[in-house]
């Protein structure tokens, strides 16, 4: 129990594939303009990564060593277009927003270093929540740039207007220049949160 609660805990926290680890740094900064695609992108990536995880994980003893590159791709793609064609199917508006990024899912570094790092070498049932646990890390991530940037350029989340017309929203951050801005000063902001737990803990 100790072992699975340290897995799951990982994603989310100490490797937290975004905060901590800075992969999957495009859709990061182009699919964050509003909670809604950070959201969806988040929940797709995470859907993908624990569906190619738990089977790369059951077929790690018959893919030959050579091509297991080769073969994760395949198995990623297989999933990705998946979620593609159900996001089309029951989600068409968010599938329009999140475009070209969902097929990227297949090259993503986080799912690919997953697959070969964790994956590859541990059972279904772990495989298949360390994907969990990186997936939610990766939305968790996702959202809260995702709010941040909503509200700063548009003064509303999820289209629900928080402050009036006295404010003036900064554009800006809804431009590619505020992903970096936000995505930026949150991870100093954990930074900062963790070194002053360290300190404290040592004193």
């Amino acid at each position: 129990m100790k072992q699975k609660n340290s897995i799951f805990l990982n994603g989310l926290i100490k490797e937290n594939p975004t905060f901590v680890q800075l992969l999957g740094m495009c859709p990061t900064l182009a699919v964050t303009t509003t909670l809604k695609n950070g959201f969806g992108m988040g929940l797709s990536a995470t859907a993908v990564l624990i569906a190619s995880n738990a089977l790369i994980s059951l077929l790690r003893k018959v893919i030959p060593q050579k091509v297991r590159i080769a073969a994760y791709i395949v198995i990623i793609a297989a999933f990705v277009s998946i979620i593609e064609m159900c996001l089309n199917a029951f989600l068409p508006s968010l599938a329009e927003q999140l475009g070209i990024f969902i097929p990227l899912i297949v090259v993503n570094c986080i799912i690919l270093a997953r697959a070969e790092s964790f994956a590859s070498k541990n059972s279904v049932g772990k495989s298949a929540l360390d994907g969990l646990s990186m997936g939610l890390g990766f939305t968790v991530a996702l959202c809260i740039i995702s709010a941040i940037r909503e509200f700063l350029a548009t003064g509303a989340i999820l289209e629900i207007p928080i402050y009036g017309e006295t404010i003036q929203p900064a554009s800006i951050i809804g431009m590619p220049p505020g992903g970096f801005l936000v995505l930026g000063c949150v991870i100093a902001l954990i930074n900062y949160i963790v070194r002053k737990q360290k300190e404290g803990k040592s004193e």
